[in-house]
């Protein structure tokens, strides 16, 4: 692992005794750079890994919960069959989580803690928190992104265009093959999880999903995605019927798929280095075949959401502390705001008018109802959705609330910075321009329904995603 990858957070001196794993925002065993690094640190001594789940973690529903508990039972499974312990503590009001920790690694004696990195306000606190109480060292490893978003920036950076330049220079030197991970050389007698119990205290808590949860599905449907769609992808991917998106944002958010073992596949797949992948400026005569050309330009689209537009997500909540609210806008688009507070809104709707997809618009209530009934709605509906809740609601911090409520709560992939910082580009003008000055959106970018006319068959969409059981 590039030595980079992982930083320190605290100064305590290392002591003898197990590695703890406390796996947090990347619940999987392959491909992972934090487990390998506590793995490498563990040497000759027991490796375990531990979980804490938070059921109401960022107010996020019944979903989230059972796609989530589903994943870590095949994790210990899967995490047993190697020799390495695991631990789920349950830290059900949220505010445990450092206690819970702690403890543990008093109780196993544990010498070295290393963790996964999110940039999320309320994760970061957790860490800052027990570095500041345990008795050994704590690392961060960002398993997540493929360049580390410390190393990208020290700063926030203004659009895709300013991150950009800097990942593309940093892919070749991070966007490497993963080591096996070797199974330790020594196990410790620590319980199974009693899953009984476990479900007896989540009661009420689940819910039926879509999606199958876990590393296998996610490689599955990984495969999926490269064999059938990934050689449409740019020509589909906002096309609200074409199943032509990935869909494998619920499994990168919840870390059960690795972005960098994407890219790696896809480089695979097309036969070019990723700097020709990405690059804007391709010789097309060094290209055979025009088909080879086409794949080249639905994998470089893939890879821009995949690496730049995420990990730029990942940078904007690591650094602006404001990421989910109004005050976490650019100066212009705040500027533009307060000049069109008192605009006349044709509409207004309150969040449970919004929730249960009683808006007068049947496009709008559409998306809303594919997001509850099915977990995951379309990304370009997602920007319609968001602007339009801008429209029909009394001032931008009302429209910002209510759209990061509704997106954590429905959404499998919610809770995210993706969605953090997409619900502030479609609100707020983050990471976007100026626009022409419009009523109540000032300079921010709008979005109309003939917009999406022009890019799929609206009505049909409305008639898959009609809002008849909200």
């Amino acid at each position: 692992m590039h030595e980079d990858r992982a930083r320190s957070l605290n100064s305590t001196s290392a002591r003898p005794g197990p590695v703890l794993y406390w796996m947090d925002r990347d619940m999987r065993l392959k491909d992972n750079w934090a487990l390998l690094h506590a793995r490498a640190l563990a040497g000759p001594s027991p490796l375990l890994i531990a979980y804490n789940l938070v059921p109401s973690f960022l107010n996020g529903g019944k979903r989230q919960l059972a796609f989530k508990r589903d994943a870590l039972k095949e994790l210990e499974r899967d995490a047993r069959a190697l020799g390495i312990p695991f631990i789920l503590l349950v830290d059900e009001k949220g505010t445990n989580t450092p206690k819970l920790i702690t403890a543990c690694v008093e109780r196993y004696g544990i010498g070295t803690v290393v963790t996964d990195f999110s940039p999320l306000r309320i994760q970061r606190a957790w860490k800052t928190e027990i570095a500041d109480t345990l008795p050994c060292p704590l690392i961060e490893v960002d398993a997540h992104n493929i360049v580390p978003a410390w190393v990208t920036s020290p700063k926030v950076e203004f659009a895709a265009y300013t991150i950009r330049p800097k990942i593309h220079t940093l892919l070749p030197t991070y966007c490497v093959e993963f080591p096996d991970l070797a199974a330790p050389e020594t196990d410790m007698d620590v319980p199974m999880v009693d899953w009984k119990l476990i479900d007896a205290r989540l009661e009420g808590w689940t819910d039926t999903i879509r999606f199958v949860p876990g590393e296998k599905a996610a490689t599955e449907a990984l495969h999926t995605f490269l064999n059938e769609r990934l050689p449409r992808y740019g020509s589909d991917r906002n096309d609200a019927l074409a199943d032509g998106q990935s869909g494998l944002s619920p499994y990168l958010h919840y870390g059960m798929l690795s972005a960098q073992r994407i890219a790696l596949l896809v480089v695979e797949e097309v036969q070019k280095p990723i700097e020709m992948i990405l690059s804007k400026s391709r010789n097309k005569a060094k290209v055979e075949e025009g088909k080879t050309l086409a794949l080249i330009d639905h994998a470089g689209a893939f890879l821009e959401e995949l690496i730049v537009r995420r990990e730029l997500s990942d940078n904007f909540c690591l650094y602006n502390p404001a990421y989910d609210s109004y005050e976490g806008f650019p100066d212009w688009a705040k500027r533009s705001f307060n000049a069109h507070r008192n605009d006349e809104r044709a509409y207004t709707y309150s969040v449970e008018q919004f929730e249960k997809g009683q808006t007068h618009d049947p496009l709008w209530n559409a998306a809303q109802y594919e997001m509850v009934t099915s977990g995951k709605m379309h990304g370009y509906m997602r920007m319609y959705w968001a602007k339009k809740i801008l429209e029909w609601t009394r001032d931008p911090e009302t429209a910002m609330e209510i759209a990061i409520t509704l997106n954590d709560r429905y959404e499998l992939d919610g809770r995210d910075p993706n969605g953090y910082a997409g619900i502030a580009w479609s609100i707020g003008g983050t990471h976007d321009r100026a626009w022409f000055t419009r009523p109540i959106f000032g300079q921010v970018r709008f979005m109309a329904r003939s917009g999406a006319d022009k890019k799929f068959d609206t009505d049909a969409y409305i008639a898959k995603w009609s809002p008849r059981l909200l």
